[in-house]
């Protein structure tokens, strides 16, 4: 019988991927970006400047997490049923009243203009054509407007890092709601900058050049409150890199109608203000009062705090460490979502942080994840190819993932659970 999506016999995204390559390459053509994780990352790293390379591919402190997430998911061992009739695959996922076609969704990555020009939008135009959820980060290098306009009805969802200025929290979930985002997503593991040696090492901060600012410099609310000049911070800027950094600054104001002295106080105030170290629960029931869509907390890793989302009426929760980005030797975000998931019940728990592959997404959907986030390895797409990178990689994880699911002789992303792994 034939390997098919429907009763047209269409192949489904596994063998589909394989024969794009495969028939391509009879005349020679190759992949776009490398297939392997590994081979991805590593010829993305060459293509990269190395201040992007370092933001983008490293963690927190000695990087120990990095490793946690990925040895969390070599120690779980899939269990391959055999002789069952698997021409037939549904990989969809229902998320708060939406079908998604395949249990991934684009994580929300930050200044991704120093991987690629068109940063936000090429992805955006990405997730579209491939029908995959992307979730807009907060620290994008393009408007959330601009981005929602590339994507049509595909899903979208917007990633809220809470400011010290409510105002401003107020107008960036509006402006979410208006333009056609289905979801808040909170992110909670950010409400102080983690120990990144990586970056301190280059003494390199994205922010402090104007980059990643987009959703804050379109703003309007954030707009009306750039001080006329930059507050004095008793720390000058010195050495050879004070040219470039004002041809960055210049560069943005241009791209925002914001003056070079305006352009350093608005950076100045985004500084001042893009972090509550005093986010509470009490502030998730403000949000409640801000939005009708449905919230999501991402960063949320214990039962206990699993438990307290659901008193406080959560809709959703991301397990995540920031791709390891945050706090330095912190478990597995594999390892702590069990527990996270019997503490939340009915509600829907997603996992972040280390999936490199379509056996990754059927290992954390038999620990009892809804969905994935795939983050740095479609950046490494953007980084290498563009748009058309983002794409095939999108391609690549759900072909794996399709493949995965039938080899281990399932119809169904509904049907992986804990049967299907030996752990060690």
């Amino acid at each position: 019988m034939p390997d098919r999506a429907d009763g047209a016999g269409a192949p489904q995204p596994g063998r589909l991927r394989q024969t794009e390559i495969y028939v391509t390459g009879a005349g020679g053509k190759r992949p776009l970006v490398p297939v392997a994780p590994d081979a991805l990352e590593r010829r993305a790293a060459r293509r990269m400047r190395r201040e992007a390379a370092a933001y983008i591919i490293g963690g927190a402190g000695s990087e120990h997490t990095m490793a946690a997430n990925r040895a969390a998911f070599e120690r779980r061992h899939l269990s391959p049923h055999v002789l069952n009739d698997v021409s037939v695959r549904d990989l969809s996922v229902e998320l708060f009243g939406r079908t998604h076609r395949a249990p991934v969704l684009l994580a929300p990555i930050g200044v991704l203009e120093m991987a690629h020009p068109l940063a936000d939008r090429a992805v955006a135009r990405a997730a579209a054509r491939e029908g995959i959820g992307y979730v807009l980060s907060n620290q994008a290098s393009v408007a959330m407007e601009d981005c929602a306009a590339e994507m049509g009805d595909t899903p979208r969802w917007f990633q809220l890092y809470w400011s010290s200025d409510d105002e401003v929290v107020r107008s960036l979930v509006s402006r979410a709601e208006n333009c056609g985002c289905e979801a808040i997503v909170v992110t909670l593991d950010t409400t102080l900058l983690g120990w990144r040696p990586r970056d301190l090492d280059l003494a390199y901060l994205p922010f402090m050049r104007g980059l990643g600012l987009a959703q804050y410099l379109s703003d309007p609310v954030f707009r009306s409150k750039i001080p006329a000049s930059p507050p004095e911070t008793g720390f000058r800027p010195r050495g050879a890199g004070i040219l470039s950094t004002a041809l960055s600054l210049r560069r943005k104001g241009r791209e925002h109608g914001l003056t070079m002295q305006q352009m350093r106080a608005a950076v100045a105030h985004f500084t001042a203000t893009y972090s509550r170290p005093d986010l509470n629960w009490s502030d998730i029931a403000r949000l409640r009062e801000m939005t009708k869509l449905p919230i999501l907390l991402k960063g949320l890793r214990r039962a206990d705090d699993a438990a307290l989302a659901v008193k406080h009426g959560v809709d959703g929760i991301i397990v995540s460490n920031h791709g390891g980005r945050q706090v330095d030797g912190e478990a597995a975000t594999l390892d702590m979502l069990p527990a996270v998931v019997a503490a939340a019940g009915a509600m829907p728990v997603l996992l972040d942080s280390g999936v490199r592959s379509g056996a990754d997404i059927a290992k954390a959907l038999a620990l009892g994840a809804r969905a994935v986030l795939l983050g740095r390895p479609y950046v490494y797409g953007l980084a290498l190819a563009g748009e058309g990178g983002v794409c095939e990689v999108i391609r690549n994880i759900v072909a794996e993932f399709d493949l995965t699911l039938a080899l281990c002789g399932l119809t169904r992303a509904a049907d992986l659970d804990r049967r299907c792994l030996i752990e060690t």
